[in-house]
């Protein structure tokens, strides 16, 4: 009864069930704002992931697939209403100068950041194809490592892997082996949100999310960007396989 928004997560680039998800914020009347600063293009049956819901947030962060030069953002939206507080939001609160209607924060776009952006922004579904199809050749290349799980793809989404993420066995130990031998990695996430010592007061508990713990503790991002060329891929799952044999 105290729920206002759902908030799902396009989580490395995979958009969410957002049918099932729409169903339930209908049911109950509630906003869905849709985290999508890791799924730049990304497709649910056809329509961009961000156009979903209510509204849909992006990131430009400098390491996300559409990246500026320094710290970046969006919200986009169909409702002029949130378009026009979202706007005051991010601009003191003000509609026009010394105008101030709310309580608000400095967080307007820069113009050197939004220039890089309107270059970038041309380029984005040739390296989205270009991630996909490294994707692609890791999954192939790794399918007969059991103790390893590659991501699957939903069949009525488009993918645009931000990251390539993996469920591995001795995690831990196979990052240590892939990093002496040259190979980056990286953990995202380390920590299930409602274990951080942020929500402490909310007093949940491991159990409490038993799917996300147990991944916690697993999961391995693999190299992943749109040069990425066969070679670094078959180096890196050969020193994969090396590992487990």
């Amino acid at each position: 009864s105290q729920t206002k928004a759902i908030i799902p997560v396009h989580l490395y680039g995979q958009p969410a069930d957002m049918n099932a998800i729409l169903k339930i914020a209908q049911q109950h009347g509630l906003l869905v704002i849709e985290d999508a600063a890791q799924a730049h293009y990304a497709e649910y049956e056809g329509r961009p992931v961000g156009s979903l819901g209510a509204l849909g947030c992006f990131s430009f962060y400098p390491g996300k697939n559409l990246g500026a030069y320094g710290d970046a953002g969006a919200v986009v939206t169909h409702d002029q209403k949130y378009a026009e507080k979202i706007r005051m939001r991010a601009n003191h609160g003000r509609k026009d100068k010394y105008n101030h209607e709310m309580e608000g924060i400095n967080s307007r776009l820069d113009g050197l950041q939004a220039a890089v952006l309107r270059v970038k922004i041309r380029y984005i579904r040739r390296w989205n194809k270009w991630r996909s199809q490294a994707a692609a050749l890791y999954t192939r290349l790794l399918a007969d490592v059991k103790e390893v799980e590659t991501p699957t793809e939903k069949e009525n989404s488009r993918h645009v892997y931000h990251l390539y993420v993996v469920r591995a066995r001795n995690r831990n130990n196979l990052q240590s082996h892939l990093k002496v031998r040259g190979v980056s990695t990286g953990i995202h996430y380390p920590v299930p949100l409602p274990e951080l010592e942020a929500y402490d007061y909310l007093g949940h508990k491991p159990e409490d999310f038993p799917v996300s713990s147990a991944y916690a503790g697993r999961v391995l991002s693999l190299p992943m960007f749109p040069e990425i060329t066969d070679g670094q891929i078959l180096y890196v799952v050969d020193k994969i396989k090396q590992f487990y044999s």
